[in-house]
C-alpha cells in the first residue's frame, strides 16, 4: 500500500466531464434495491451517521426509509415525544431524502419541524434549535435528522441522527438504529409506516420553523459581533454552494458587517469547484484544492472564511498565508477564546480529538485548562458542551465548537459558521490576522509539521485496522527514535480509537480506515520538521502493513 498521488487537476476548475448527472442520480435513488446481504448495501452509521450514493446502491429510497422508521422505533422506545427538527443541504440526494423521511415521519404521527421558507438548514442550526426546545425541560424533548453527507462529492447522500442532547448520536444509538434499519430492510420494509408526501407536508404534525432568524438572532451570544462591526474587519464568505448561503447575508445586514458572500450560487452538480486532490469534487473547505478560487481572492479581505455543503465545518483564508492548516487556527481559536471569555466555568476543558496537532496541548497547558482527549468523532464532546465541563471542542478536519460567552452551551454539534465568525473577531480584537498570531504561538512552543495522508485498502483491511490491538505492534522504533507510546484507546475517556496512535519524544502518527472511502488515513506530526515527518509517514505505512499481517 502507498499513499494516494495529487491529481495532475487538483485545484483546477470542474469541467463538464467531473460533473455528476443529476436525473440518474435521482433515478437511481428510486430504481435501485439494495441487496441487504452485500456489506456495502447496508445501512452503516459512521462517525457522522449514513452515508452513500444511489449510483453505488449505498443510499437510496429504501436505506431512507428504513432508517427514518428506526429513528420513529427508538424514539418510542426511549419515550422521546417532542418535535423533530428535520433539515437538509444542498446535495443533489438530500432533497428527495429529505421527502421521504417525512413520509414516513408523518405516518407515524412525529411533530416534525422543516424550514418556513423550504430552505436549506445547515447542521449547526439544528442542534441549535434543538437545545433551544429542550432548554429548562424534563418532557416533551426533541431531538432531529439532518440529511447530509457533509463535504462528500455531489453524488453522495448523507443521514444523520441527533438525540435530545442536540449532538450527533452515540455509539450505542446509533448501533441500535442501525441494526433495526438492516432488520427493516431484509423483511423488505413491511413494517415501514408511510404516507404519500403530498399528506405528509400537509399533515397537521408537519410544522414550519423558522431556523434562519432564530439561529442568527443568537449569535450575538456567542461571538462578539458589535466588536467586528466598529472594527470594519473586511469579511469575504465562499459557503461551496452549501447550506449556510442563504445565512451569511442575514448575518452581515444583522450586524451592520462589512461582508461579502463571493460564492452565492447552489447547484447540485456543484460545478462552480475547484477539484478536489484526487479529482473529485469535495466541498472541503479545509482543502487548498476544494478552496483555491477564494484563496485566489484573499488579497481583497481582512480575512475569509469557508464552509462545507452542511456548514459544520470551517475554512480561514488570510491575505498573508492563504488558507490555514485546520490545526493551526484551532491552536489559535482557543488561545484567544480562554484569554477573552472571562464568563466561562474556570475548570471547564478543552475537547480535543487524538489527531489533533500537539500545539493544541501546548496552548492548553498555558492556559491552565485541563485537556480532554477523545477518539475521532464530535460526539465525544456533547456531554461536555451540555453541561459546560467541555468549554471548546475541536478535531483534526476544521469542526468545532465553543460555547456562549456566558459560559453555557451553544451547540452540541460542529458550527463552522461561528468558527468563520471568530476569526474576524480575533482581528477586532487584536488588530493581527490569525495566521499572525499562530506565528507568534510558534515562537513560543515550537513549529511541529503536520499532514494527513489517504492509503489505499480493501474494506477488509480498514476492518482490521479498526480492530488492531497495541499487542499487535512490534515496530520498537519509527523515524530513529524508540516508540514510547502505542495506543488503541484514547487518554481522555478510554474509548477505542478504531485504530492506531504511535508516538515517540518528538512526533507521532495515527492510523485509521476512512467511514466513506476505501482508503485509510495516516496523520502525522514532527517537532523536527517536514523531513522527519516525511520519515514518519514512510514507516507509518511499513507499521501498518505488518501489524495487520499479524494481527
Amino acid at each position: 500500500m502507498t499513499a494516494m498521488a495529487l491529481h495532475p487537476r487538483a485545484g483546477q476548475p470542474a469541467e463538464a466531464a467531473d460533473l455528476v448527472d443529476v436525473p440518474r442520480l435521482i433515478d437511481a435513488y428510486y430504481a435501485e434495491q439494495p441487496d441487504p446481504g452485500i456489506r456495502d448495501q447496508r445501512v452503516a452509521f459512521g462517525t457522522s451517521g449514513h452515508r452513500g450514493s444511489s449510483l453505488r446502491v449505498s443510499f437510496n429510497e429504501n436505506h431512507v426509509l428504513a432508517a427514518s422508521q428506526a429513528v420513529c422505533d427508538y424514539r418510542r422506545a426511549q419515550g422521546i415525544d417532542g418535535p423533530l427538527y428535520l433539515g437538509r443541504d444542498t446535495h443533489a440526494l438530500s432533497e428527495p431524502a429529505m421527502m421521504s423521511t417525512l413520509e414516513v415521519f408523518a405516518a407515524n404521527d412525529v411533530t416534525v419541524l422543516i424550514d418556513d421558507q423550504d430552505g436549506y438548514t445547515p447542521t449547526p442550526t439544528v442542534s441549535h434549535a434543538i437545545l433551544a426546545h429542550n432548554r429548562g425541560r424534563t418532557t416533551g424533548l426533541a431531538d432531529g435528522v439532518v440529511i447530509t453527507p457533509s463535504h462528500n462529492p455531489p453524488d453522495d447522500g448523507g443521514y444523520k441522527y441527533n438525540g435530545t442532547d442536540g449532538g450527533p448520536a452515540a455509539e450505542d444509538v446509533t448501533a441500535w438504529i442501525q441494526e433495526r434499519a438492516n432488520a427493516l430492510l431484509a423483511e423488505g420494509l413491511r413494517s415501514v409506516r408511510r404516507i404519500p408526501y403530498a399528506r405528509a407536508l400537509a399533515a397537521d404534525t408537519t410544522v414550519r420553523h423558522d431556523y434562519t432568524d432564530t439561529y442568527v438572532g443568537d449569535l450575538i451570544e456567542v461571538v462578539d459581533l458589535e466588536a467586528i462591526r466598529r472594527s470594519g474587519v473586511r469579511i469575504g464568505v465562499d459557503p461551496l454552494g452549501g447550506a449556510s448561503t442563504a445565512y451569511w447575508d442575514r448575518i452581515g445586514n444583522r450586524y451592520g458587517l462589512d461582508l461579502t458572500v463571493v460564492g452565492a450560487k447552489v447547484d447540485p452538480t456543484f460545478g462552480f469547484m475547484t477539484l478536489d486532490w484526487d479529482g473529485k469534487i469535495r466541498m472541503d473547505c479545509s482543502s487548498p484544492y476544494a478552496m483555491a478560487s477564494l484563496i485566489t481572492q484573499r488579497d481583497h479581505f481582512d480575512v475569509a472564511c469557508g464552509n462545507d455543503a452542511d456548514s459544520d465545518r470551517h475554512g480561514i483564508v488570510t491575505p498573508d498565508s492563504g488558507l490555514m492548516n485546520p490545526n493551526h487556527y484551532l491552536a489559535v481559536a482557543i488561545d484567544f477564546l480562554c484569554g477573552n471569555r472571562p464568563g466561562w466555568p474556570p475548570a471547564a476543558a478543552i475537547g480535543k480529538t487524538l489527531v489533533t496537532s500537539t500545539m493544541v496541548d501546548k496552548v492548553v497547558a498555558a492556559h491552565g485548562r485541563p485537556l480532554y482527549e477523545t477518539p475521532v468523532g464530535f460526539k465525544w464532546f456533547v456531554a461536555g458542551l451540555l453541561d459546560s465541563t467541555i468549554a471548546v471542542g475541536v478535531e483534526e478536519s476544521a469542526g468545532a465548537s465553543f460555547l456562549r460567552k456566558d459560559g453555557t452551551v451553544w451547540s452540541t454539534d460542529k458550527d463552522g459558521l461561528i468558527l468563520d465568525l471568530l476569526a474576524a473577531e480575533i482581528i477586532a480584537v487584536t488588530g493581527q490576522s490569525p495566521s499572525r498570531c499562530y506565528e507568534s504561538l510558534t515562537e513560543r512552543f515550537g513549529n511541529p509539521a503536520y499532514r494527513r495522508i489517504d492509503v489505499p485498502a480493501t474494506p477488509d483491511q480498514k476492518a482490521a485496522l479498526g480492530r488492531l490491538s497495541a499487542d499487535d505492534v512490534t515496530a520498537t522504533t519509527l523515524a530513529g527514535e524508540p516508540i514510547t507510546a502505542r495506543r488503541t484507546t484514547a487518554p481522555g475517556n478510554g474509548a477505542a480509537i478504531g485504530g492506531l496512535k504511535v508516538t515517540t519524544e518528538s512526533g507521532w502518527f495515527a492510523a485509521r480506515p476512512s467511514g466513506t472511502e476505501d482508503v485509510y488515513k495516516i496523520y502525522g506530526e514532527s517537532l523536527k520538521g517536514e523531513e522527519h515527518l516525511a520519515e514518519i509517514h514512510a514507516e507509518a505505512e511499513r507499521i501498518v502493513a505488518e501489524s495487520l499481517n499479524s494481527a
